[in-house]
């Protein structure tokens, strides 16, 4: 569920730069509180049970210890006494994992986002979005509502049973390498494709990045909260090239991408050259 790779501490440092400067993209709502410590002690199992040689949770009665050799933190905490922490548990396991972090509350027939940490959002906003139900989060996206897919998801999510795990893929595209193309990074991101038709073949391959978010949804089993874990990685088009089926595959999507969802993931500008370079990859 969690992934620990070469970008660990640098992912980590960014997630502290953003929140420091956005608290917003930190909350969680005060009836939340079991949650977040449900989803602490989920993912530090996680990750002692991933990562034994760097990692580990024990416990001593009450007391919980917990060491991350990665990071130099040995912590000992009482589960529901914020005060044994430096911070917030959620706050706390958020600056251990590179996956941002949403916690679905299942209440009156429906699902709120009550709670995250999420620092590398692409076209969305989770301080905006915070305490609104499931269909509202994804009201934007075209064609969910339409195709019945978004309520099938929801349906699927309320029926989850405790320590249920699933995993599925959503994918954009982005210039650059930048985790954070949420609304809120709109000002410094967007700029970045005002500047791509004075730039060679070469250098367009290297700049425009195939994003996946692989998304793990857990059932939290003291709190009944589900917990979504996303996590971004990104290869650029140049990468892409050398793997002659990703290359053709990524062409295809792209050539066949409707154009609201084009719109909607944030490659318009640059889809039809994406596309191009893709399909002319083979002979360069």
């Amino acid at each position: 569920m969690v992934d620990i790779d070469s970008e660990y501490r640098h992912e980590l440092a960014e997630r502290s730069r953003i929140l420091a400067a956005d608290p917003s993209r930190h909350a969680a709502l005060p009836h939340m509180r079991i949650a977040c410590w449900d989803t602490l002690l989920a993912l530090m199992t996680e990750l002692a049970t991933a990562y034994p040689a760097t990692m580990s949770l024990t416990q001593d009665g009450e007391t919980w210890h917990w060491h991350n050799e990665l990071l130099g933190i040995e912590q000992d905490f009482v589960v529901g006494d914020e005060s044994s922490l430096p911070c917030d548990p959620l706050a706390f396991i958020a600056g251990q994992v590179q996956e941002d972090i949403v916690l679905l509350d299942q209440r009156d027939g429906d699902l709120f986002a009550d709670a995250g940490v999420v620092t590398f959002a692409a076209g969305w906003s989770f301080g905006f979005d915070v305490g609104m139900t499931f269909l509202e989060i994804h009201g934007p996206v075209p064609r969910l509502r339409e195709t019945g897919v978004i309520t099938r998801a929801r349906e699927f999510l309320m029926r989850l049973s405790p320590n249920d795990i699933y995993r599925r893929t959503n994918w954009s595209m982005t210039v650059g390498r930048r985790l954070d193309v949420s609304t809120e990074a709109f000002p410094e991101s967007l700029p970045d494709r005002d500047h791509l038709d004075a730039l060679d073949d070469e250098a367009f391959g290297r700049l425009i990045h195939l994003r996946v978010e692989v998304q793990h949804v857990i059932r939290l089993a003291e709190s009944g909260a589900i917990c979504f874990l996303i996590r971004s990685y990104m290869v650029p088009l140049a990468d892409i090239a050398t793997i002659e089926e990703w290359r053709a595959r990524t062409a295809a999507v792209l050539a066949e991408l409707p154009d609201d969802m084009a719109e909607y993931k944030g490659l318009s500008t640059y889809r039809d050259r994406a596309v191009r370079w893709l399909q002319t990859a083979r002979s360069r």
